[in-house]
């Protein structure tokens, strides 16, 4: 077989532990996942009686236009329907604009660390990497634009960030963006847009506007509830659009995950209670850190990156054993550290007593 040389040199996504492999392999009865950045309050009501009322026949393909679903989410951002693609979660944009955008020859741009895929795809498509170190968890915006020449094909911030949580203020990715050069398409991934509080945080729908280059890719896998189904979006301006279609496959959004996605829009209620609920939670990890010296990145995502200040895998596997899945900051560019998803309430107390045994644990092994 002629295999692309890049591919051999490549692993596949790991995904974090199931929770039946996990109960399984520890002979455990309760299992708490917090290691995917998934919605612990499931997804709105809606959604699933639609799912659960869907009646069309299964032997039809979905609408390869996604027209339902497209004109509900233009009405409520506010937006022609012409500046909308779908893919099958935000995963499959980003392949999409690396197989529109990215080849031998061609460069594209990224911080590090920051969400494995644009990395990922931009290799599978034999373009070369640059990858910017983060400054204190942050992206280093300056030293974004120094790695940009003639052959930079695409940029890709990521706000909030994947794994830190932090995100880039609006007046500096303006600043950022004013400077990029207007053949190089900037994607923003915004998979925690729904999850960010901070006042000074941008508003995508405008920077598409007035930077013709820019594309926000938005999912309905996070805040609301929908991982499974798979369904994520982008807006640019028409004309990036228009050339991205014939990238995409032809019915690349299954038909219950448009029904799906469509009722959960209609249940912003449901995305506001679970953003408040997603403060507390972080304000839980916080009082725990704080109190016990532990660093950590502010988070506008629905998870946090915290610093134990020994090997990741270690604490993973110890809390592991104990019936709760985080995710191994070694995966991740971070070997100290671990990223948990934020949970609920009662999941979050139950974490942060086990975080407290293990410490005490640590500690009585240093003496």
């Amino acid at each position: 077989m002629r295999w692309k040389k890049q591919l051999l040199n490549l692993s596949p996504y790991q995904p974090g532990k199931s929770i039946d492999s996990v109960k399984k392999q520890y002979g455990l009865e309760t299992i708490v996942k917090l290691a995917s950045n998934e919605n612990p309050f499931g997804c709105s009501a809606r959604a699933i009686e639609r799912i659960q009322n869907y009646g069309e026949s299964l032997a039809l393909y979905p609408d390869g236009h996604a027209g339902d679903l497209r004109d509900t989410l233009s009405k409520m951002l506010g937006i022609a329907q012409d500046k909308l693609i779908f893919g099958n979660g935000s995963d499959e944009l980003i392949r999409i604009i690396s197989r529109a955008l990215l080849y031998p020859g061609a460069n594209t741009v990224m911080a590090a660390p920051t969400f494995p895929q644009y990395r990922h795809n931009a290799i599978l498509e034999g373009a070369e990497v640059r990858e910017v170190p983060l400054v204190d968890g942050y992206h280093d915006l300056k030293g974004m634009l120094g790695a940009v020449d003639e052959k930079t094909n695409v940029i890709w911030i990521c706000s909030p960030n994947n794994p830190t949580g932090t995100y880039i203020p609006k007046k500096d990715l303006e600043s950022f963006l004013e400077q990029v050069p207007e053949e190089i398409l900037v994607v923003i991934d915004e998979a925690y847009y729904e999850y960010v509080t901070a006042a000074d945080f941008h508003d995508s729908i405008l920077l598409a506007d007035q930077f013709p280059n820019v594309i926000a890719l938005r999912t309905f896998s996070k805040i609301y509830g929908l991982a499974s189904l798979r369904v994520g979006y982008g807006i640019a301006n028409p004309s990036i659009i228009k050339v991205l279609e014939p990238a995409r496959e032809p019915f690349n959004t299954n038909s219950f995950a448009q029904e799906a996605a469509k009722a959960a829009l209609a249940d912003q209620e449901f995305v506001g209670r679970c953003r408040e609920a997603n403060r507390k939670g972080l304000e839980m990890f916080y009082q725990f850190c704080e109190k016990h010296g532990l660093s950590y990145y502010p988070s506008q995502g629905n998870f946090i990156l915290i610093d134990f200040r020994m090997d990741a895998n270690h604490v993973f596997q110890s809390l592991l054993e104990r019936g709760f899945i985080v995710r191994s900051g070694a995966l991740l560019g971070f070997p100290q550290s671990i990223r948990v998803t934020v949970g609920s309430e009662s999941q979050v107390a139950a974490l942060l007593e086990e975080f407290e045994s293990f410490l005490e644990k640590e500690s009585r092994a240093l003496v």
